[in-house]
């Protein structure tokens, strides 16, 4: 993916939440699918990983359309499958937003090193930010296809130029950073509130 992810994902996060605060699912899943292309950079190793993620914005997705007034707000997904009794399956909604959230938590933290450890390379700012997101939700199989994904990163300048970061200007990068990780966090502090945000791989 060309040009810069975080100028584009900024303009998606001025529409994500409603008048009254409440995250919206549409803005939302679109928000995700700008940065979820980022993964791309990593090679085929990624794909499955990149696949999966999709599948839980297409599962989302799927959802939300099915009836757009009742789902126009994200958590009433979760929230309906709960009084169903089906937010626990492996292929519910409230899964596929478990998921997709610490898949954003682990580019989130892959964004915020590039700008904080200007002296690592690309294989210490995977390393680190997979030990701080996903690492101690996957079981030894997924940690062990993700650590040969995260291998075959690009070197740093090439991934800096490849999503619209030129020179020493991290502006738009920073800005995304400090508006994306607390929508993250609101998720994960919902998940946490209904039960659903420790469940591993």
């Amino acid at each position: 993916m060309e040009g810069n992810v975080f100028a584009a994902a900024l303009e998606k996060m001025e529409h994500v939440k409603s008048p009254e605060g409440e995250i919206l699912t549409r803005p939302f899943l679109d928000l995700c699918k700008i940065v979820l292309p980022v993964l791309d950079n990593f090679g085929p190793a990624m794909g499955p990983v990149k696949s999966d993620i999709g599948g839980n914005i297409s599962r989302l997705e799927t959802r939300y359309l099915s009836s757009q007034s009742e789902f126009n707000y994200l958590y009433r997904i979760v929230r309906s499958e709960i009084e169903s009794k089906k937010a626990r399956s492996s292929s519910s909604c409230a899964n596929a937003l478990l998921w997709l959230t610490r898949a954003m938590d682990f580019l989130s933290e892959l964004f915020g090193n590039l700008m904080v450890h200007p002296d690592w390379s690309m294989s210490q700012v995977c390393a680190d930010s997979y030990g701080k997101s996903l690492k101690k939700w996957h079981g030894w199989l997924a940690s062990s296809s993700f650590s040969v994904a995260l291998k075959l990163a690009p070197d740093r300048k090439k991934f800096m130029s490849i999503v619209g970061v030129t020179g020493d200007d991290v502006s738009d990068m920073e800005n995304f950073c400090g508006r994306f990780s607390p929508l993250l966090e609101e998720n994960h502090k919902f998940l946490a509130s209904v039960g659903m945000d420790n469940l591993k791989a």
